[in-house]
């Protein structure tokens, strides 16, 4: 049986859907110079709209799920290094952006496949990292309408995203990793307003959402 990873909590198939609807209801973003202002998590020149304060609009419960936001299957780059991999079909790609150690935002390709997850380079599409769906432990997420969710791998270690399409990326891990499944296995989804990361087997970062005047704040605590 797959594991849960470091200390996962089940969540059971109705609050998955309960929750996702919930955020799907919720999700709309502020203007890119406001969300910089209220950030209050990590440092950066580049710094995204994802980062910070995030206000409730109105609903994008009705937003079709389009999957590949990058055209990646006619990237002959992208399909030469799938092909090597073994890979069939892509389920979902996107320009996202990934939190690194040093608490700062890097843009990435967030690919996944029916047989991976891939992180790629957004200008060379080099692979920086392949994870086998197999080898996800959980996803966690906040109970708020914020853009983060860190991917959990226990054998190696995790990495933080951020994106707008949050609800979506979910919902096409926990499929395919069921599909992956002989046993028709459920991925766990893990939802709290605090939740840890490993950014490697000794070091551990907190997420901390909370609801404020005007929106959502989400700021981060090394430990």
């Amino acid at each position: 049986m797959m594991e849960g990873g470091r200390g996962a909590r089940p969540y059971r198939t109705a609050r998955f859907d309960e929750a996702l609807k919930k955020q799907q209801h919720e999700e709309e973003m502020v203007e890119p110079e406001d969300a910089i202002k209220a950030h209050s998590g990590a440092s950066t020149d580049e710094q995204e709209p994802f980062m910070g304060m995030k206000v409730r609009r109105r609903s994008s419960m009705f937003r079709l799920f389009k999957g590949d936001y990058i055209d990646a299957e006619n990237n002959d780059q992208i399909r030469k290094l799938l092909t090597k991999q073994g890979d069939r079909q892509v389920l979902y790609a996107e320009n996202v952006v990934k939190v690194t150690r040093k608490g700062k935002v890097a843009r990435r390709i967030l690919l996944i496949t029916d047989m991976a997850l891939y992180i790629l380079d957004t200008q060379f599409y080099t692979m920086k990292r392949r994870v086998p769906l197999a080898s996800i432990g959980k996803l966690c997420l906040s109970e708020c309408s914020d853009n983060f969710f860190a991917v959990v791998v226990p054998s190696e270690y995790d990495t933080l995203f951020a994106s707008a399409r949050k609800t979506e990326i979910v919902t096409v891990l926990v499929d395919a990793f069921k599909k992956l499944s002989s046993q028709g296995e459920t991925l766990t989804v893990e939802f709290s307003n605090k939740f840890e990361y490993y950014l490697d087997s000794e070091h551990v970062r907190e997420v901390v959402t909370e609801t404020v005047e005007g929106g959502v704040k989400t700021s981060f605590v090394d430990k």
